[in-house]
């Protein structure tokens, strides 16, 4: 095998002119399909990663404060297979900077969840009781520059503000956002309770679960509000965008592989006698289709490599979205797949040449 892909490559290097056409013969594929396939892949994923920071994967539970609803149905919720985050909301209080006299209020709330990364503060601070979280919005409300200082509640109590949160789309309707952590485990009455699914189609399901595991004293009081409608908006893009890009590929990797077999087989004529003096040689039909078929992966993998630059800098170039990497390997590794596979009939065709004719001089 080490001495068969030896030959192949002192042999791309011999016949210079074919491998250049080969190679180039490649670019040019793989930039067609990451040009056309490749930019509506990076539109599709640049549409759905829209519709999903808009919150297609939320749901939001409202309670009444005769709901009978505590703290602690963040642990049964959080054990839903199929839930990415969940944090509940007390009923909300005002606050206001605790060294501004009469200074402006700012809705807070307390909040018990068991992770902060959806809010963009450190793991640390959700043990730090008394405290606050603030939002921009809040933070310049409560007059403060950046998250230090403290803010006093209408019923005395005083929480230092010790970080500043990213607020989700899903939690823009409560800004100014000024939330404050207790423990899940205290049992206190909340109002809100936010559910994040992992995936879109999973909404439907979560939010029947979740509201089975809420069990409200008064199932009347309690109100859930999902984004299904969206969720199944993205589910349309997706099946639609993906259809189109899949039967793209098809297509150009179809009649990339016609040009390309017709392209080799030119090739394999230009060096019939080469092959000719190799069967007199003793060289066996296999032999030659295996090395015109290594000699096309070799030359193939490396105008995958190089239209796949190419086509990067050309995107970034003119501002279009960039697919993921999946279907960027993806697509070179079925263009080398697509080469080797157009590259045996004309390697069986060179194997079957009569050495005796093709090394007759007239």
């Amino acid at each position: 095998m080490l001495a068969l892909l030896r030959e192949a490559v002192l042999t791309a290097r011999s016949y210079k002119t074919a491998s250049v056409i080969t190679v180039l013969t490649i670019v040019a594929m793989m930039v067609a399909v990451m040009l056309t396939t490749g930019r509506s892949v990076g539109a599709s994923n640049s549409v759905l990663g829209t519709i999903d920071s808009a919150g297609s994967r939320s749901i939001l539970i409202r309670a009444d404060s005769d709901a009978g609803v505590t703290s602690d149905v963040v642990a049964r919720l959080r054990s839903l297979a199929d839930v990415e985050w969940v944090a509940a909301f007390s009923p909300v209080t005002d606050a206001t900077n605790a060294a501004i006299l009469d200074g402006p209020r700012v809705p807070l709330r307390y909040i018990y969840t068991d992770s902060t990364g959806a809010l963009g503060v450190p793991a640390l601070h959700i043990k730090q009781v008394p405290s606050a979280w603030a939002s921009p919005q809040a933070l310049d409300l409560l007059g403060m520059d950046q998250p230090a200082g403290a803010v006093t509640e209408v019923h005395g109590r005083t929480f230092g503000v010790v970080a500043e949160l990213t607020t989700p789309d899903y939690l823009k309707q409560f800004e100014p956002l000024l939330l404050a952590p207790r423990d899940a485990s205290a049992n206190e009455t909340v109002g809100t309770i936010i559910v994040i699914a992992n995936a879109p189609e999973t909404v439907g399901a979560v939010s029947s679960a979740a509201l089975s595991l809420v069990a409200p004293e008064n199932p009347a009081s309690v109100t859930v509000q999902t984004s299904s409608a969206l969720a199944d908006l993205r589910a349309v893009i997706e099946s639609q965008l993906g259809s189109f890009s899949k039967g793209l590929v098809v297509a150009l990797l179809g009649l990339a592989g016609l040009v390309i077999s017709v392209v080799l087989y030119g090739l394999v004529m230009m060096r019939r006698k080469d092959f000719g003096r190799r069967r007199a040689l003793g060289a066996t039909r296999g032999l030659i289709v295996s090395l015109i078929i290594l000699q096309t992966a070799l030359l193939s993998a490396l105008g995958a490599a190089v239209g796949v630059g190419a086509s990067l800098v050309i995107l970034v170039a003119g501002g279009d979205p960039l697919p993921d990497a999946p279907f960027v390997v993806g697509t070179a590794i079925l263009t080398v797949a697509v080469s080797v596979g157009a590259a045996v009939l004309p390697g069986i065709a060179a194997s079957q040449r009569d050495p005796i004719r093709e090394l007759r001089v007239a």
